[in-house]
């Protein structure tokens, strides 16, 4: 199933992806200078860069700047990073995270970034500062990107892991009794399939529901945290479900402060990490008046959450 546009306020670039390329492998010519950060060379330090020189290399290109002391990144890992983009033959960044002072969250190997990102940030360590070159077959390719990433642009990135993390394949916790026949019950088990989702034939709720189906003992979740999540999602008229993480066979991460339906944010922040969660979203809490994709106007939503971890 389709992830919802409407979800998120969307600043960044990287959310779009051309198709994946097969070179790993950097390769060096001495007719191209890959372009040097001129200024903010430290980790953390808002980089900026020059021009690149010639002809830009055909391979990624994975230069570690200063390398960290965590754990090595590898696919499945959540890990959020801060970022610098820009187009090889520019001196004028497209995109870049450190004025948001928002990080990017995202999970290796889950399609969430173009794939030069994939490839050269996997094997880095946590705390590391990477320069990525990546050419158009591994970026954005004949297409380009709106106005700033034109059709066959190299782009180079200059990227700080900032933290990486293994993911849970499950919520854990304890089973809390689901005693409201009004609401709809969802499954407790802790298999990694989806839970059994069961909503009633009465009218729904007029305000916002937010109950553990699993409470963990975890830590809260802040507004300001992006969380990793398994879900399944429902309209109430008709039980018809439109998104699931567990049937595209790849968990989602959520930064709440971008998030733009209401329900969804009021809904798991305070909850606890390492829970399972039943979220029902009145209009007002969800589109609204706005039919998104197979979800018609004005509909009541119905969310099963696990909230696996945050970063």
């Amino acid at each position: 199933m389709r992830r919802l546009a409407g979800l998120l306020v969307v600043p960044l670039l990287l959310l779009s992806t051309a198709a994946c390329g097969d070179d790993k492998a950097s390769d060096s010519t001495s007719k191209s200078e890959v372009p040097a950060i001129t200024a903010g060379e430290k980790f953390g330090e808002k980089p900026t860069l020059s021009k690149g020189a010639g002809d830009p290399p055909k391979k990624l290109k994975t230069e570690v700047i200063s390398e960290g002391d965590g754990a090595k990144l590898k696919n499945g890992d959540a890990t959020e990073v801060n970022y610098l983009g820009q187009a090889w033959d520019s001196d004028k960044p497209f995109d870049n995270s450190f004025d948001r002072k928002q990080p990017f969250g995202l999970i290796l190997g889950a399609g969430q970034v173009i794939p030069g990102w994939e490839q050269g940030l996997v094997g880095q360590k946590a705390g590391s500062r990477v320069k990525l070159t990546i050419p158009p077959d591994l970026a954005y390719g004949e297409q380009g990107q709106g106005e700033d990433i034109p059709p066959n642009a190299t782009l180079v990135f200059v990227v700080d892991v900032l933290s990486g993390k293994a993911v849970p394949k499950t919520p854990k916790g304890s089973t809390v009794a689901q005693d409201n026949i009004d609401l709809p019950k969802v499954g407790d088990n802790t298999d990694g399939k989806a839970p059994k989702v069961t909503i009633p034939k009465s009218d729904p709720p007029k305000k916002l529901v937010s109950n553990y189906v699993i409470e963990s003992d975890g830590e809260a979740v802040k507004e300001s945290d992006t969380v990793v999540v398994n879900y399944e999602a429902y309209v109430w008229k008709g039980a018809k479900k439109f998104d699931s993480t567990y049937d595209s066979g790849q968990v989602a991460s959520f930064p709440l402060a971008q998030i733009t339906v209401k329900g969804l944010k009021s809904g798991l922040v305070g909850k606890k990490v390492g829970s399972r969660v039943l979220l029902v979203m009145p209009p007002d809490q969800g589109f609204g008046d706005q039919a998104q994709q197979t979800i018609p106007a004005k509909s009541t939503l119905v969310w099963s959450v696990d909230i696996l971890t945050k970063m």
